[in-house]
């Protein structure tokens, strides 16, 4: 047993039963930047890692009543085929390229994706807070199952490959597309990673990307930590820990894309935050266009209205 594994799972067990954020954005980094595991490994031993703790962590919220299950259904329609599909890319890239140019690789894909939930865990707390008037519950109407799908497919594709981004990157979009409140995308946010997890888990099983004694260690702290941060999570801080969390995956990704190819981490950034972009403002662009079909509906009628004959 590794003492510092398992205090590092035991910190980021309690960050992630608190927020429902930083588990895989920070433990896979951590493996690979400071105990020298191989990027694919460090990937698939942190998801199956991730997958139990957020079990755990899920269950708890569950019993809580802090769990939107028609959003976790929707969301998973999308998010395990995706994610299933990305860890299926990252064998057939080895094959393909072989394990040096895949560890370049891979390593430049999680630094792009670090810098861009590091920026957007930012925007979370210092600005979305503010702008979006939250709510607990709301009627999930074929619009949100549709923006659930893209989101659940679009995230589930990137965490299946770097294994960050299962509860921040969903977090910021329960709030901005749905509007829930803390609790409420906590609960959400950490009950659907774990369905999503257990499905690219279970893949980076089948294609040996798991070390299991380490896994191992890093649960011992984890669990316990998910446990207590859970029970936190009314209580944290939550503004302050989110834009420390910011700061220190910006951090990581830095140091991340340093060892990763230079021509690729950029266009991962940017694929990153183009399709980020435009899954917060699909709701926005399609509020805007209900909006104006009811106002020419409204007009339509009051001219309806004014040709009929008067009795």
């Amino acid at each position: 047993m590794d003492p510092a594994i398992v205090l590092f799972g035991l910190g980021i067990g309690v960050l992630v039963g608190m927020t429902g954020m930083g588990g895989g954005s920070l433990m896979t980094p951590l493996l690979i930047l400071i105990f020298g595991i191989q990027p694919t490994t460090a990937i698939g031993t942190d998801i199956v890692y991730s997958a139990i703790t957020k079990t755990v962590g899920g269950w708890r919220h569950f019993k809580m009543g802090t769990v939107n299950m028609e959003l976790v259904k929707w969301l998973s329609f999308g998010s395990v085929p995706a994610a299933v599909a990305g860890v299926a890319l990252v064998s057939i890239v080895a094959h393909s390229v072989g394990e040096d140019r895949l560890d370049s690789l891979v390593y430049a894909v999680l630094g792009g994706t670090l810098l861009m939930v590091g920026i957007i865990t930012l925007a979370r707390a210092l600005i979305l807070r503010n702008l979006i008037d939250e709510r607990d519950r709301f009627e999930v109407e074929k619009r949100h199952k549709v923006a659930a799908i893209v989101i659940g497919a679009t995230t589930g594709f990137v965490i299946g490959i770097t294994s960050a981004g299962s509860g921040t990157v969903i977090a910021i979009l329960l709030i901005a597309v749905y509007r829930l409140a803390p609790k409420k995308v906590v609960g959400t946010d950490v009950f659907h990673a774990a369905i999503l997890l257990w499905a690219a888990g279970l893949a980076h099983i089948v294609g040996g990307n798991v070390d299991f004694g380490l896994a191992g260690n890093i649960l011992v702290g984890s669990i316990p930590g998910v446990i207590i941060g859970s029970a936190l999570s009314d209580k944290a801080p939550q503004g302050f820990i989110r834009s420390a969390l910011g700061l220190v995956l910006i951090g990581s990704g830095i140091v991340t894309i340093q060892k990763g190819d230079p021509q690729v981490w950029p266009i991962a950034a940017g694929v990153a935050a183009i399709g980020l972009g435009g899954v917060l403002y699909a709701p926005h662009w399609l509020n805007r266009r209900r909006k104006r079909q009811h106002e020419q509906e409204a007009d339509q009628a009051a001219a309806l209205a004014r040709t009929l004959p008067v009795d």
